[in-house]
Order: structure tokens, then C-alpha cells, then sequence
């Protein structure tokens, strides 16, 4: 819980970009919304550790550990848990290796943070890490 009384779920999330400055996200098996890869940490885990595990069993691939920085911390309402909120620690990060649907992610997708087209969003990638990867453009 935070001081305000929501309930809170800590996260560690990645904002990816390939060369054009697409943005990867992914959904989950069983929901509609859209986000940023990453997800719960382990006790114990760090940041990064976390981001790596997800990642590679989420989609197969790597991150490149010199790329790593962090972007923030983050709060929004959670995409699946109704009545919930995230605290995401949003790091920008370079990849290696093909990303693959594994886990329980059913798509992955590259958008263009300006347009992202139809696909339904998770707020905190909506409101926030899409803005933010805006603002990090060169």
C-alpha cells in the first residue's frame, strides 16, 4: 500500500527501441493490453537481475548490460488487476539477440510511440513510458 492507501504491485520494466524508435511491447496470454516488457521481482532480486530473467524468459533475448539506465519511477493503474496500481522502475535498455512470444506472452509488437495505432494500452504505457521515449528521441 501506498500513503494513499492503493494497493501497490513493484515492477521493473524496460523501454526498448529498435533503430527507427519503435517502442517493443508485449501482451500477455489472456489480456488485451499492451506493455512494456518486464515484470515482478524476485526476493532479494535487483533491478536489473529482475529485467534480465523476465526478458529472457519472456522473450528469449538479452539485454545488453552497459545500455541500462534508469528512466524513473512510475506509478499508474494496473492494466490486469483491477482496482490496482503499479510502481514500475522503468529502465531504457538495448537488446540482444531475437525476440521471441515465449512464457506466458502471446504477442509482442514494435510501435511507433507517436502512433501507436488501435491496440489497447496499459495506462502506464500510454500515459507514461510512450511520452517518455518521445521526449528521449535525439
Amino acid at each position: 500500500m501506498d500513503q494513499g492507501g492503493r494497493a501497490l504491485i513493484d515492477i521493473v520494466t524496460a523501454l526498448i527501441r529498435d533503430g527507427q524508435g519503435h517502442v517493443l511491447l508485449v501482451r500477455k496470454r489472456g489480456t488485451e493490453s499492451f506493455m512494456q516488457p518486464g515484470g515482478k521481482r524476485e526476493p532479494g532480486e535487483s533491478d536489473l537481475a529482475a529485467l534480465e530473467r523476465e526478458l529472457g524468459e519472456e522473450l528469449g533475448c538479452a539485454i545488453v548490460p552497459a545500455s541500462v539506465r534508469l528512466l524513473g519511477i512510475f506509478e499508474a493503474p494496473a492494466a490486469n488487476e483491477p482496482g490496482q496500481w503499479v510502481r514500475a522502475a522503468a529502465y531504457a535498455a538495448s537488446l540482444s539477440g531475437s525476440v521471441v512470444c515465449r512464457a506466458e506472452i502471446a504477442e509482442f509488437a514494435w510501435v511507433d510511440p507517436r502512433s501507436p495505432g488501435e491496440r489497447k494500452l496499459a495506462p502506464l504505457t500510454r500515459d507514461t513510458i510512450l511520452p517518455l521515449a518521445l521526449a528521449l528521441e535525439p
